[in-house]
């Protein structure tokens, strides 16, 4: 018998922390290190939502035995994503007076989770769809 090896659950969930720490923490004056790249804060919000997505989906068809469809493991996570970026957000904007919650890095967020979920579907879409149900 095979042992039950879980390798998505501990990569979704220590994703989610490290979005949660680094969204809450405060950092200094110059958090980039002097680089001045525009918008870089808006490419990690989207890094951070896409990775999401994509442990997200590969979670819950771990967490499921494989059982859940491609279909609602990707609805699924992308609500999640989406919704868990909002809350990132609001917290930080309420319980923070170092930190603002701003629309766009929910753009960003929403972004990433979408182009995640876009990706796992083309993957696993057509003739790969088999290697989702296997």
């Amino acid at each position: 018998m095979v042992p039950d090896r879980r390798v998505f659950t501990p990569a979704f969930y220590g994703w989610l922390l490290l979005i949660t720490v680094l969204s809450l923490l405060r950092f200094s004056n110059d958090p980039d290190g002097g680089l001045d790249i525009p918008h870089m804060d808006k490419a990690v919000h989207f890094l951070f939502y896409f990775v999401a997505a994509i442990l997200g989906s590969l979670y819950l068809r771990e967490a499921t035995k494989r059982t859940i469809s491609l279909s609602k493991a990707l609805i699924l996570s992308l609500l999640f994503a989406v919704v868990y970026g909002m809350i990132i957000e609001v917290i930080q904007s309420a319980l923070t007076d170092y930190r603002s919650g701003e629309f766009e890095d929910i753009l960003a967020n929403s972004l990433g989770a979408i182009t995640g979920v876009l990706l796992l579907k083309y993957l696993f879409s057509g003739k790969r769809q088999q290697k989702w149900k296997h």
